[in-house]
């Protein structure tokens, strides 16, 4: 066997045995509903607003057909609302329900709890290893077109603040139809953080594409050596990009270099993009609580973790 033999059988190998281990050759994921390439779909549905079914089908190499009946059985189950382009009325715009939201999100939680169940197998070296290493094969294999643009982050200036609280108070109102008492809330937070901002222990960051705000994160002083890690907003259109995971990581690192011992966050179970940036920087949650606020119904969850 040559050397390039060798490493395609290694790969397929190491294919195999992955599958396994994650369960993905089961009829159904997790124990969900769903077979893999639904819940691949499901997972696309959740994370775009407006997703046309052909650019999905195109992103995840799905046959038309076969992703027309994946669309039809999410129709048939309330997961989704379809809307033809006024342009061509062949083709549709995908959105999940509340119903869809919260099957994503249960699908979600699941996936996250076996995989952390796997990695808390590991000690805390292997652990790291594993994760660099499948950051390693992810990075090398995505085709350079695909990588992020660029983008930067700095800090805020006058004007930035009245920015994130429309933008809080409208990118939740369109995605999760919360009400306007949540701009209020964002409101009466931004005040606070401008009248009793202290520049050695509190920060807030902007996220800029090409001079454009597209993201914000603010770390509060919460007192008693606690960082408080609010109001994380990446606009629509930066998404994919790694503005999420940027700004979480210089918040936390920030948190660390200015003396904070443990850092507390507040968020929504439905806010899965979030979730997932908060789980791979470390945090975990402690605490989830029903509550009907903004006009809805959700799950408020406390995330922690010692910096």
């Amino acid at each position: 066997m040559t050397e390039s033999e060798g490493q395609v059988a290694a790969v397929r190998g190491f294919n195999r045995f992955y599958t396994r281990k994650l369960g993905v050759l089961d009829q159904h994921l997790l124990q969900s509903p769903f077979s893999l390439s639904e819940a691949r779909v499901l997972y696309e549905l959740a994370h775009r607003e407006d997703a046309a079914a052909r650019d999905i089908g195109i992103e995840l190499g799905l046959d038309a057909g076969y992703l027309s009946r994946i669309v039809q059985k999410f129709d048939d189950d309330g997961l989704i609302v379809r809307t033809p382009l006024p342009t061509d009325r062949r083709q549709v715009r995908l959105n999940l329900t509340t119903k869809g939201r919260q099957a994503f999100a249960k699908l979600d939680r699941a996936s996250h709890d076996e995989v952390a169940t796997m990695l808390n197998g590991l000690d805390g070296d292997r652990r790291a290893a594993v994760v660099q290493a499948m950051g390693t094969i992810e990075r090398s294999l995505q085709p350079q077109a695909a990588r992020p643009a660029g983008f930067l982050l700095r800090s805020h200036r006058i004007g930035d603040i009245g920015w994130v609280i429309s933008r809080q108070g409208r990118a939740y109102a369109e995605e999760y139809g919360w009400d306007i008492s949540y701009e209020a809330l964002v409101a009466e937070i931004c005040a606070q953080f401008v009248k009793s901002f202290d520049p050695a222990r509190e920060h807030c960051w902007i996220a800029e594409v090409d001079g454009e705000p597209v993201g914000s994160i603010f770390l509060v002083n919460g007192g008693a050596g606690v960082a408080k890690l609010r109001l994380l907003l990446v606009e629509e259109k930066a998404r994919g990009l790694g503005v999420g995971r940027a700004l979480v990581e210089q918040c936390v690192r920030t948190a660390r270099e200015n003396g904070y011992k443990r850092m507390t966050l507040w968020t929504q179970s439905i806010l899965v993009a979030a979730r997932g940036i908060y789980a791979r920087q470390g945090f975990r949650r402690v605490k989830e609580e029903r509550h009907h606020s903004f006009g809805v119904d959700l799950v408020g969850e406390t995330w922690e973790m010692d910096l």
